[in-house]
């Protein structure tokens, strides 16, 4: 397996974590990918960006990313239930947990390998 590889398995990983958490090291490790990188380099960043407190504007970019793989498939109910679920998010009268857990019941329901593969879904019981 080549070091590249193995790079880019380990951003596959944790993408969405990334940008739930920080988009601006999420920015910095896409163009750090670009060019020639060590797995440490992005192992670093990536751990920086998970210990970043996440902005609710992080975590609404994140969540829309991740429901860009549903939302062609979906019926009119997940629809709404998305829309719902983010301005509850919005107006804080309910946590992240629930934008992740309604994320993972889609990708399993779903079978989208690439979200629930994800390390930010994973965490998710």
């Amino acid at each position: 397996m080549s070091k590249q590889y193995e790079i880019e398995q380990l951003w596959k990983q944790h993408k969405y974590e990334v940008l739930w958490h920080d988009q601006n090291k999420y920015k910095a490790i896409r163009e750090k990918l670009k060019y020639s990188t060590t797995i440490e380099e992005i192992e670093t960043l990536i751990n920086e960006a998970i210990n970043t407190t996440p902005s609710k504007g992080s975590i609404v970019n994140a969540y829309d990313h991740m429901w860009g793989y549903f939302k062609r498939k979906c019926s009119s109910s997940e629809k709404n239930l998305h829309n719902y679920l983010k301005e509850a998010f919005k107006k804080e009268e309910i946590d992240e947990t629930y934008l992740l857990q309604f994320l993972k019941s889609m990708a399993n329901y779903y079978d989208i390998s690439y979200i629930k593969t994800s390390t930010i879904i994973q965490k998710i019981n």
